[in-house]
């Protein structure tokens, strides 16, 4: 069977725009951080002895899903060098990497759920009173339009979800800068509920009610 040479164009195409896209997934991370206050990444901390894997998924070992998430926040947090530590702890709960599928046929996608918490250091205090759980979909690409389970390994994978979850988790802190010596956001003031005036209800017509009838006297004897 000879190769079609005219499809050579296209594959090639497709290769550079996969590389290029891979190259572009973390380049943020060359920008200086978003201002976040006093804020220094103390302890860092990921656990995944709990993560329930999706059925149809490769296979990735808790301590795998732990190193990429924690080198993931290490890249991120520790960009900022404020003068307080805050301790930042990462659940990994259930995930999907995808396999490889027929491509335009079966195009599984990749899924990670993670929640975050955060402590001031210092004071041991936890900052957010209940975990914050996140889900991580895979974003449709030229990387993944016939699926990531045929154009990346599964630590590929890993490293772009633990990328993408630890950006929203940046986001999300970013939304409570009172928790790092910074002004609170301005939120919006509720609107009052509108007063309702309850009417009287109508007085009821009077009812005419007939005399009762007054009986004769006892004729005397």
């Amino acid at each position: 069977m000879r190769f079609p040479f005219r499809a050579i164009p296209r594959v090639l195409a497709l290769t550079i725009g996969l590389a290029a896209l891979t190259a572009c997934q973390t380049n943020d991370l060359a920008e200086p951080p978003v201002p976040m206050g006093d804020f220094a990444l103390g302890l860092n901390v990921a656990v995944a002895s709990n993560v329930k894997k999706v059925p149809i998924s490769r296979d990735a070992t808790p301590e795998m899903w732990e190193a990429a998430m924690e080198k993931a926040v290490a890249d991120r947090f520790g960009r900022y060098n404020g003068s307080k530590l805050y301790n930042i702890g990462i659940s990994i709960d259930a995930y999907a990497l995808a396999p490889p599928g027929v491509p335009l046929v079966l195009k599984p996608k990749s899924i990670l759920v993670v929640t975050a918490n955060i402590w001031d250091d210092a004071s041991q205090t936890k900052l957010n009173p209940e975990g914050k759980q996140f889900t991580i979909f895979e974003k449709g690409s030229p990387n993944t339009f016939i699926g990531s389970g045929l154009t990346q390994s599964a630590e590929k994978q890993m490293e772009i979800l633990s990328y993408n979850a630890v950006k929203q988790i940046e986001a999300w802190l970013l939304t409570n800068p009172e928790w790092f010596g910074l002004p609170p956001i301005k939120r919006p003031t509720p609107a009052p509920a509108p007063t309702v005036v309850s009417k009287p209800a109508p007085a009821a017509a009077p009812v005419a009610v007939a005399p009762a009838p007054v009986p004769a006297p006892a004729p005397a004897n």
